[in-house]
């Protein structure tokens, strides 16, 4: 199996047979069966691969449920399943960190609105448990479950490569993964600055690198299509934070990344944009009873006079002006915004109830 090969004909197959909004899944088959269409292709860049397999598949074929490549392999053409609706419907979305708390939500979200979702994480017992949930209630191509550490090369690259295998290709990349340890800058060990940058901003370039070139060759077959890569950044990358110094660090580098990748990726139709979303209370991030934001900060003392963690909860929200911490409907509603909005890129769009404000 060449998978550097497959990596380029099947993101091309998945554009060619597709109509422009809906595209198949176009899965990976290890036994070449007795029927199907067999193409021949040379080492073409993907826009004369595109070209070719058009001309060797007539119109009337196109739905044709295997497709063989000459020394690369079969793939196997599944349509894509029309008329759930939703503002993600044809999309293919990757979901890093979706295990538990915000981005299993986003994936549910997407899954919900008519996406078939990947969701990523070191947490590989709760992704195959969330998408075995996602299959069972919308159908069981809906999912994909996938163990990633977004701090190793590595395995972003597999994760990727797996996706190809499965789908053909992917529309959205969804850079959620984060971690967040919350201390002075007098204290705090270099393994916890290391550990926060490493995942929340290294892990989000290894991302965007892994992916960026899948999504250029589906451009490049099919120069109209456009995709998107979107970091779930934070409130933290638009201003400091107090003795939360490698949290925000990591969080206004990765603004610097959007924004360089967008000037760059442009050429291969890829959006590139951040949501920064305000607090999320509800979550594990701020509301987990060991080891969340809110026990956190009670325990160094960055909310003045507090003693319980409501006392702390309250606290941040009287910081909001609309009075209530961030829910995941409204980071939806901004994703879904970047997604369907053709001319907006490199930007960071905050989702904060008020609290931070562009000038």
């Amino acid at each position: 199996m060449n998978q550097q090969k497959i990596n380029t004909v099947a993101p091309v197959l998945r554009m060619v047979l597709g109509d422009g909004r809906f595209f198949p899944i176009v899965r990976f088959i290890e036994k070449q069966p007795q029927h199907g269409l067999t193409v021949s292709l040379e080492t073409d860049p993907p826009e004369e691969m595109a070209r070719r397999i058009r001309k060797a598949l007539p119109e009337e074929n196109l739905s044709a449920r295997v497709v063989c490549v000459e020394a690369v392999g079969c793939f196997q053409i599944l349509p894509w399943p029309k008329g759930q609706g939703g503002r993600a419907e044809g999309k293919i979305a990757v979901v890093t960190g979706s295990a538990q708390g915000f981005g299993l939500e986003i994936a549910r979200g997407l899954a919900a609105q008519g996406a078939a979702v990947v969701l990523l994480d070191i947490n590989e017992a709760g992704v195959k448990k969330a998408a075995e949930q996602l299959n069972n209630q919308y159908g069981s191509d809906t999912a994909l479950a996938l163990k990633v550490d977004v701090t190793s090369e590595e395995s972003v690259r597999q994760a990727i490569d797996s996706i190809v295998l499965h789908y053909g290709g992917f529309d959205v990349l969804i850079s959620n993964a984060g971690v967040l340890k919350a201390e002075s800058v007098k204290t705090q060990p270099v393994r916890d600055f290391d550990f926060v940058t490493a995942v929340n901003y290294k892990g989000y370039f290894l991302c965007a690198k892994a992916a960026a070139p899948i999504l250029a060759v589906q451009h490049k077959a099919r120069p109209s299509y456009r995709s998107d890569i979107i970091q779930v950044n934070s409130k933290s990358g638009l201003r400091g934070s107090n003795r939360n110094f490698a949290y925000a660090g990591s969080k206004f580098g990765g603004i610097g990344l959007t924004e360089s990748f967008a000037l760059e990726l442009i050429e291969d139709g890829i959006k590139v944009n951040s949501v920064c979303p305000g607090n999320f209370f509800d979550g594990p991030l701020w509301s987990d009873p060991e080891n969340g934001l809110f026990v956190q900060y009670l325990r160094t003392g960055k909310v003045p006079g507090a003693k319980t963690v409501e006392e702390v909860r309250r606290a941040y929200e009287a910081m909001i002006p609309m009075g209530r911490g961030c829910m995941t409907a409204d980071v939806m509603k901004a994703i879904y915004y970047l997604i369907e909005q053709e001319y907006e890129t490199g930007q960071a769009l905050p989702v904060t109830g008020g609290q931070v404000m562009l000038h």
